[in-house]
């Protein structure tokens, strides 16, 4: 489809599909543009594991090169269970060290076709089980404004040297002051959803606007904002009675580990987000528990 596309004369960024799709070609791309990333190297046989251990690190996460995403076609290996890749696998994973990273951060950019460029503000995620769960945004964090210049002189070095044109979002470890870029996306992401409540330009409207090279003016931000994806979880009218929160609903099948909608909260005052998200936890499964406590100690 992505090749018939192509053939359109405003079909834009054909080649950043398959590049950024293969994390071998992704992890390049960053060691070409001198881009912190978690060390690495393509796994192609078994006799590479000592060099592995010795070279990545002691404990490595293994993934696919293609199609694996939220914790599938992943596995956490060391010495004592490098059995667990089968020879089908070798040449189609790369081995990545393990990072014992402080927390986890994104951030979704967008570029135009002359090269000018836009940026939401760097939002701490929480996963869980290789799924994002929530994501908070508040200019007020602790190393906010530095890590701000970091993501976007990073995310802007990417989005230029491939001619980017629209939104992308960058993962990234946060180790010290330092960030270690885990993984691209060339397109609206989850951790962005916030926009749509948070923003007065979502990312979906942003992307658009890039796309038809439309003016577009910075992006102001209307308040603190906390994102919470809803996985596997029935649909509840209940969500519906909480002030100051947006439901999106995909309208999906439900089913295990399956993102089928979120729900935006924002508000200027951090006291009145986390008033409505005690609300939301008694609507929520005993699974969601763990991962409100955590956006509610965010914005303290």
């Amino acid at each position: 489809m992505t090749e018939l596309l192509g053939n359109h004369k405003n079909f834009v960024n054909q080649h950043v599909f398959g590049l950024l799709a293969d994390r071998f070609a992704q992890k390049s791309l960053l060691d070409e543009l001198n881009l912190s990333t978690s060390p690495w190297c393509l796994l192609k046989d078994k006799t590479q594991w000592n060099d592995v251990f010795q070279t990545v690190g002691e404990k490595v996460v293994v993934k696919r090169r293609t199609g694996g995403y939220d914790g599938r076609g992943q596995w956490i290996i060391s010495d004592e269970n490098k059995a667990d890749i089968t020879d089908d696998l070798f040449g189609e994973v790369i081995a990545e060290k393990f990072i014992p990273f402080d927390y986890e951060v994104s951030i979704v950019g967008a570029r135009f076709k002359n090269g000018e460029k836009r940026f939401y503000p760097v939002t701490h995620n929480l996963q869980q089980n290789g799924i994002l769960r929530y994501s908070v945004i508040d200019n007020a964090f602790p190393q906010q404004s530095a890590q701000q210049k970091q993501a976007e002189t990073m995310l802007g070095k990417i989005m230029d040297k491939l001619g980017y044109v629209g939104v992308m979002a960058m993962e990234c470890f946060v180790v010290g002051d330092k960030l270690l870029i885990n993984e691209l996306s060339p397109r609206v992401h989850n951790s962005g959803h916030w926009t749509q409540l948070g923003c007065a330009i979502s990312q979906f409207e942003l992307h658009l606007r890039t796309l038809l090279d439309l003016p577009t003016p910075d992006l102001q931000i209307f308040a603190p904002s906390v994102m919470v994806n809803l996985i596997g979880t029935n649909h509840n009218p209940k969500w519906l009675n909480i002030p100051f929160a947006q439901l999106h609903w995909y309208g999906k099948e439900v089913r295990a580990g399956r993102k089928v909608g979120h729900i935006n909260l924002s508000h200027p005052n951090k006291a009145v987000i986390i008033q409505q998200l005690e609300k939301l936890r008694i609507e929520l499964p005993e699974d969601y528990q763990s991962g409100l406590n955590w956006a509610i100690e965010k914005l303290k």
